[in-house]
Formats: C-alpha cells, sequence, structure tokens
C-alpha cells in the first residue's frame, strides 16, 4: 500500500520536479534601454526611464510558463527638456507623489513567428490596469538574450495628461514605448 502511494505521488509531483520553472534572466542595465517619444507642438522628443526593474522567467521551449514581472520608476523619466521633465512628476502627469512606479506583468507567452513573440499581460500606470500585449522580437544566443519591442499606448486610457494636457492638439494622445534589453541567464 505504501509503494503504491509512493508511486502515485511521485508519478504526480515527477514533472514539476522535472521542468522546474523556465530559466531566470538578469538584465544587463547597461546594455538595455527603456524609452518614450512623442511631441509637443509638433516637435518630436524621446525620453528615457533611468531606473527599471525586470524578473524575467523564459524559456522558448516552455512559453505557457514563461513570464515577466517589471517595475518602472516614474520619478526616473528624463526628457532632455528640464521644462518638461520638471512637469513629468506632477498631479498633471506622473503624479509620482500618489503612483510612483508602473508595472508590467505578463505570463503564458505566444510565438509569432521565428524569433518573434507576444507576451499578453497587464499595465498599470497611475492607478489604472490595462491589458496590453507586447511583441516582442529575441535572439538567444548562448546564455545572453537580446530582447526588442516597440508599442503605442494611449496615454489618455491611463490619466497620463490631465487639465489642459487633456488635449491633444498640444501633446497626441498616443505615445510609444520602446524596450531594447540585454539579459543574461542566471546560473
Amino acid at each position: 500500500m505504501r509503494f503504491a502511494l509512493a508511486l502515485i505521488l511521485t508519478t504526480a509531483l515527477a514533472p514539476n520536479l522535472v521542468l522546474g520553472a523556465p530559466a531566470a534572466w538578469t538584465v544587463d542595465k547597461a546594455a538595455s534601454r527603456l524609452s518614450f517619444s512623442s511631441s509637443v507642438s509638433g516637435q518630436p522628443f524621446t525620453g528615457v526611464f533611468r531606473q527599471w526593474d525586470a524578473a524575467i522567467r523564459f524559456d522558448p521551449k516552455r512559453l505557457a510558463d514563461s513570464s515577466v514581472a517589471a517595475t518602472i520608476y516614474l520619478a526616473s523619466a528624463a526628457s532632455g527638456s528640464g521644462d518638461r521633465d520638471a512637469l513629468l512628476p506632477d498631479q498633471d502627469w506622473f503624479w509620482v507623489s500618489h503612483f510612483p512606479k508602473a508595472t508590467f506583468t505578463a505570463k503564458g507567452f505566444r510565438q509569432l513567428g521565428p524569433g518573434r513573440y507576444a507576451a499578453p499581460g497587464v499595465l498599470s500606470l497611475r492607478g489604472v490596469a490595462k491589458p496590453l500585449t507586447l511583441p516582442f522580437s529575441l535572439a538567444i544566443s548562448g546564455g545572453v538574450a537580446r530582447m526588442s519591442a516597440q508599442v503605442d499606448l494611449n496615454r489618455l486610457a491611463f490619466g497620463v495628461g490631465q487639465g489642459e494636457w487633456q488635449a491633444t492638439d498640444t501633446v497626441p494622445a498616443t505615445v510609444t514605448v520602446k524596450v531594447d534589453l540585454t539579459a543574461r541567464r542566471t546560473p
């Protein structure tokens, strides 16, 4: 009887013990960049978030178990203009005193083609959580992965740009977010 119970438990648990979680990846921050671009009065600009983290588990053979949890520290936004950068933390834009960070979480990726994937997840920004699918390309060579992604966001859907900034004649509703990431497989 004990042998049968041990055999049943071993059989039920074995796949989890053998497979474990997909490999963990550590972001090489010096070789990675999280940027955003838009325009003000028709003048384009590109900014960056200087502080962000991502916990990544990825295996192209186990996409259903792959995941990412990214945290973006909004006070680290820099757009190349002192006047604009002074406004970004305020209540009309990111309201950093109330919402210091944005998050993107996704689990269960899909393959779109060779080296191309989609990460369906949730973006939380300024207290608003919305579904977001992040399409990305990925190349893995040895223990190094290089990922590139670009997605357009409607800033107004997250309440970014209040008061006079809700109008889209000065600042368009669409903001493009770009991720260029290099990560190393964690041993």
